[in-house]
């Protein structure tokens, strides 16, 4: 018998079956759903099998299959194991002291669990044309706890899933889970005719201002030129010491992105996949990966030379030229990941929340873990999150 016929087990939740297995990398592609996994994502199933192979970092890829009554997939869902620092979201001084506890207390405030959703990138539940969002979400509330349990895992987390599924995954509230907000994402409208246009319409006098002194700073030197690739497979070995420069200044860090990661990216998903590269006198000074998908373009990962991004103010640099080619070829938003609420505040980005479910499987840990997570969340410690205009719907109701 195949391991793809053992995975498949028929659990009856309130008097009808609703199968719900859990596949491996290797099984999953044998699915007849598999290339149509996510199909109306930009990070579609192509991205989620670079992802498995390129980003390691002690986690365990699998998938959760939804299946009909007669076993044929409808749905899959990804999710990972991992070993979860639960403190890893709060502010230095804190981690500080969870690792002077852990000199005694070596697994205090960790866990093993899993995450459904993307190691890089916000969570989603599959395309709901076979099946319903909502009956997705039912599935795996009926079924997860029990999956956590055979895979070892203490704590199930339900990873950065927009608000537009809180309808849909109210159930797992039903079902004990405990919604708070991770970090959001934030959005801007790039509906203009061009990046002046924008600046006119939607920036205050004083920040045009800023932007134009920054831009005059940036322009006094020597030239900056603009590439923009699909495939940065050839200069990978300039580009990757930028990224790295970021990623190691970051407050947060999760996943790290790998060489093979970002050369695959271009390679494997070329229709969705964007590079640009700015180079000073030949050399590299900063790049930005971008990824489109209908009229939207998300910035996903960046990179700096710091020797001169700062004097250069290559931040806002970067910005214009980005929103100006996708202004130019009609996209009509611009979203971002989290960080660098300033500057996007004053840009009039608005929030885009991510929402995280959080479930124990000890149902007195998980009573006390419910009232602990609204501090554990990492949005308290942001005030500048409440000056945007849409904060109210980071926590929403």
């Amino acid at each position: 018998m195949s391991q793809l016929a053992r995975n498949i087990q028929l659990t009856v939740f309130s008097g009808r079956s609703a199968p719900v297995d859990v596949l491996s990398p290797a099984d999953v592609r044998q699915c007849r759903r598999w290339k149509r996994v996510l199909a109306g994502q930009r990070k579609d199933h192509r991205y989620y099998a670079i992802v498995e192979e390129t980003i390691q970092q002690g986690f365990n890829y699998r998938y959760f299959a939804i299946r009909d009554n007669s076993g044929d997939v409808r749905a899959v869902v990804p999710f990972f194991q991992l070993e979860v620092d639960l403190v890893a979201g709060l502010p230095q001084r804190v981690r500080r002291a969870a690792e002077l506890l852990r000199r005694g207390w070596p697994r205090f405030m960790q866990m093993p669990a899993i995450m459904v959703g993307c190691a890089a990138g916000e969570g989603h539940l599959d395309d709901p044309d076979e099946l319903s969002h909502a009956e997705q979400a039912q599935r795996l509330s009926e079924s997860i706890m029990r999956h956590a349990a055979d895979l070892g895992a203490r704590l199930v987390v339900f990873k950065e899933f927009s608000t537009k599924y809180r309808n849909d995954l109210a159930c797992l509230v039903k079902a004990g889970f405990t919604r708070v907000p991770s970090l959001p994402m934030a959005f801007l409208d790039i509906d203009y005719p061009n990046f002046e246009e924008y600046m006119s319409c939607a920036l205050s006098a004083k920040t045009r201002k800023d932007l134009r002194v920054k831009f005059r700073r940036a322009i006094a030197g020597p030239p900056i030129e603009l590439s923009v690739v699909r495939d940065i497979t050839p200069v990978i070995e300039e580009l990757y010491p930028l990224y790295l420069r970021v990623y190691e200044r970051a407050h947060f860090r999760f996943e790290c992105l790998t060489k093979e990661f970002l050369c695959r990216l271009g390679r494997e998903v070329p229709d969705k996949t964007r590079f640009f590269i700015w180079r000073q006198q030949g050399r590299p000074v900063a790049f930005s990966l971008c990824m489109v998908q209908k009229d939207e373009i998300f910035g996903e990962y960046l990179g700096f030379d710091y020797a001169v991004a700062l004097d250069l103010h290559l931040y806002h640099y970067v910005f214009r030229d980005v929103v100006s080619w996708a202004m130019a070829r009609g996209y009509k938003t611009f979203r971002s990941s989290a960080g660098n609420y300033d500057p996007k505040l004053h840009l009039r980005f608005r929030l885009d929340p991510v929402d995280l479910y959080v479930r124990h499987a000890s149902k007195l840990t998980n009573f006390v873990l419910s009232k602990l997570l609204r501090y554990l969340a990492p949005v308290p410690y942001f005030p500048i999150l409440k000056r945007f205009p849409n904060f109210d719907e980071v926590w929403g109701p």
